[in-house]
């Protein structure tokens, strides 16, 4: 049987990976106005649900 502090070992570089590919998909906005951070603030909300849901995990 495998040791608990491997398993968490294991279980924190899986986490890790999958925060850094989540991370990937966020984009720069075009401009540095409001309505060019309105065009990325869904996809913004939905990386910050997933980073919690994850981290709940």
């Amino acid at each position: 049987m495998m040791p608990k502090s491997r398993m968490e070992a294991f279980s924190d570089g899986v986490l890790a990976i999958v925060i850094t590919i989540m991370v990937l998909e966020l984009h720069e906005p075009t401009g540095a106005s409001f309505a060019a951070l309105k065009q990325v603030a869904p996809t913004f909300v939905a990386y910050l649900l997933s980073y919690a849901y994850v981290g709940i995990y």
